[in-house]
């Protein structure tokens, strides 16, 4: 359990990090684009791919889902500047379900009973997290962001699971394909942004970039790690790591960064708690 519980603080890390970036007058853009370079670094010392295998001709879904990735992020880190950690923390969690979708409607899965019913209070629990009263005008256009990353992790889930299944390369190399490419896009638009809206390149954003990047890929490393521990058993993985992250973010966002959430926010929390335990019995229960 200690590869879930360290997962789950990276994960958290990270959102409390894109949380801070504000405050701190930290740019976004730049603070992803070195994330990528740690990544890349971390995963060739961690995974230590073979060259043969990196100087493969990358598949299509490797070059979307490098352009995916650093794109939500920046959506992420809107979101939780504008939105808060928890409510999306619970819209990156939820997107599982776009996945069980696609298995159904592209894979020709079977969807149980516990599965259909987890989808419903899943989306339930989605508009009742992010429903606000007294929005003030333009207000709603916060609900674009949860949104984005709802749609946008659910999105780089499948071409994930698609990646897996390619088998061209090992998956662990994959993992350094896709970030190289996402890592080259982000550095593109970084200098592009550097030189027609005069953004200095600063120091500050290299070191939270490096911080991004050392709990982005802890998150990814000790999650694998634990599916290796749990092999038999992914749905432990699964619920641990995906209720975890929700219970945690929600204490971390209420009491250190004092989110207000209502009544009907927390019966979304406890809903989405609820869907996720549904779809994890789904992996155990066929009915």
């Amino acid at each position: 359990m200690i590869y879930i519980l360290i997962s789950i603080c990276c994960s958290i890390t990270v959102a409390v990090l894109l949380k801070l970036a504000r405050r701190y007058k930290i740019d976004v853009v730049q603070a992803v684009t070195w994330n990528y370079l740690v990544a890349i670094f971390l995963a060739v010392v961690f995974f230590k791919p073979q060259v043969n295998d990196l100087l493969q001709r990358p598949a299509p879904v490797y070059m979307a889902l490098g352009i995916l990735l650093p794109v939500i992020f920046w959506f992420l880190a809107a979101s939780i500047k504008n939105i808060g950690i928890v409510k999306t923390d619970i819209a990156q969690r939820l997107s599982l379900f776009l996945p069980i979708l696609a298995a159904y409607f592209i894979f020709n899965e079977q969807l149980s009973t516990f599965k259909i019913i987890g989808l419903a209070v899943g989306m339930l629990a989605i508009l009742l997290t992010l429903l606000k009263r007294n929005q003030q005008s333009g207000a709603s256009s916060n609900w674009v962001y949860p949104l984005v990353v709802f749609f946008g992790f659910g999105i780089i889930d499948i071409l994930f699971k698609q990646v897996a299944l390619l088998k061209i390369i090992p998956y662990t190399t994959s993992l350094i394909v896709v970030f190289s490419i996402a890592f080259l896009i982000s550095l593109v638009y970084m200098l592009t942004l550097a030189y027609q809206k005069k953004h200095k390149i600063a120091l500050i954003n290299v070191i939270c970039g490096v911080f991004l990047g050392v709990f982005n890929f802890g998150n990814i490393l000790f999650y694998l790690k634990a599916h290796q521990a749990f092999a038999s058993s992914p749905s432990t993985v699964f619920a641990a790591m995906n209720m975890g992250v929700i219970i945690l973010g929600s204490i971390i966002g209420v009491v250190l960064f004092k989110e207000k959430l209502s009544k009907v926010n927390y019966l979304g929390l406890c809903l989405a708690l609820m869907a996720i335990v549904l779809i994890t019995l789904s992996q155990i229960y066929v009915i």
